[in-house]
């Protein structure tokens, strides 16, 4: 009897050891259900972050701790969420919303919403003025399945632009990102092509789910699921011409979401995928 007693209290605490394994990442916590499909993450203080989330949710932003909970919510008036992907900032605090997703290429109403600092609004309702665009390169909606390249959940602002990374969905699939620019003030504008990147050529992992610049300008980080890649010493527009650091971080999930807290850390986020993700993470880009 004293030996069954013994090894179910070795079976116990065995299982009370193992705790889930999140690779290079450090676990900051676990995201409400309501942000179960998370698609865009900025930081304005360096402390909380604001998010979003994609097609079929609601048209909010969140305030988000360290914590990973909840702690602010503005509804955006009046317009709908197509589909929300990423979120960026400019040197004021302005957002601005991503709503790009284009996962069939066959849209014709991409935008991009601005915003006022979050950080200075009062009630529950915040306004957006807004961005629309097209990429010069589709001509038909949707191309041919070699031509899929259309798709985009990244971008960041730098230099009075919105920089804009698209999302491979060829067939068969090359992982070549295309990266464009567009000014980042109200109007209609045609998407200027400045730059392209191959990061790999497995689409589970390859294809580019987010991006942000650090606040001093120096790194560009884009994200694909369990990979970061880090762009250095650019010397213009295209910072696909720099030095590039390519970062497996030894967690596959499916993140969407990336954004600088200071100059050397990142914070990421999942979505929810069975039994995996809507978590929070930070890392270290040394």
């Amino acid at each position: 009897m004293n030996k069954i007693c013994i090894l179910l209290l070795l079976i116990v605490l065995q299982g009370c050891a193992q705790k889930p394994y999140y690779g290079d990442l450090t676990y900051l916590g676990k995201l409400p259900p309501k942000l179960s499909e998370i698609s865009g993450i900025v930081s304005l203080d360096g402390e909380t972050i604001w998010a979003i989330e994609d097609n079929g949710n609601k048209d909010d932003i969140y305030k988000v701790n360290l914590k990973a909970k909840i702690t602010k919510k503005f509804d955006v008036k009046d317009i709908k969420n197509n589909d929300w992907e990423d979120l960026a900032k400019d040197n004021l605090g302005n957002l601005y919303i991503g709503d790009f997703g284009n996962n069939f290429n066959d849209r014709k109403n991409l935008c991009i919403y601005i915003l006022p600092n979050p950080e200075k609004e009062k009630g529950n309702k915040i306004e957006a003025e807004k961005i629309s665009f097209h990429y010069p390169e589709q001509t038909k909606f949707p191309p041919k399945k070699s031509k899929l390249m259309f798709d985009c959940e990244a971008f960041f602002y730098k230099n009075d632009f919105l920089y804009l990374i698209t999302k491979n969905r060829t067939r068969p699939y090359t992982g070549k990102a295309f990266v464009y620019k567009i000014p980042a003030k109200k109007g209609s504008h045609t998407a200027e092509l400045v730059g392209e990147i191959t990061t790999c050529i497995d689409q589970q992992f390859c294809s580019v789910t987010g991006a942000d610049i650090s606040p001093d300008g120096k790194t560009v980080v884009l994200l694909g699921s369990g990979f970061i890649w880090a762009f250095t010493d650019f010397p213009s527009d295209d910072f696909t011409k720099g030095t590039l650091r390519t970062i497996d971080v030894f967690h596959r999930t499916q993140q969407e979401s990336i954004c600088f807290l200071d100059n050397t850390t990142v914070l990421i986020a999942d979505e929810q995928s069975k039994t995996k993700g809507r978590n929070l993470y930070s890392y270290k880009i040394n």
